[in-house]
């Protein structure tokens, strides 16, 4: 799940990543603003889905993808668009305006 919050004073949004993955021990966010080497974590919460807030620049398309427990890849089903990537799959596309 995507929440997407404009915040007036820093001229930027606020964007809180929620996943619930089944029995997952670990999530984190990676390609946010280009970024594909550095990771995001996600807190895992008690009711088992994991969350983070990011601030992101205003007018901004950001690609990215979750990684679960280091293995699994997958997308934001509540992302503005999927693209291709180089890997024959898809990364989710977040767009701020």
């Amino acid at each position: 799940m995507l929440q997407k919050t404009f915040v007036k004073s820093k001229g930027a949004y606020k964007v809180k990543f929620t996943l619930k993955p089944e029995a997952a021990q670990s999530v984190e966010i990676l390609g946010l603003n280009g970024d594909w080497d550095t990771s995001i974590p996600l807190a895992k919460k008690k009711d088992g889905s994991f969350s983070a807030e990011v601030i992101l620049p205003k007018e901004s398309q950001h690609s990215f993808k979750y990684r679960v427990d280091n293995t699994e890849w997958l997308n934001e089903e509540e992302a503005d668009g999927q693209e291709p990537n180089e890997f024959g799959s898809t990364n989710s596309v977040l767009i701020l305006t």
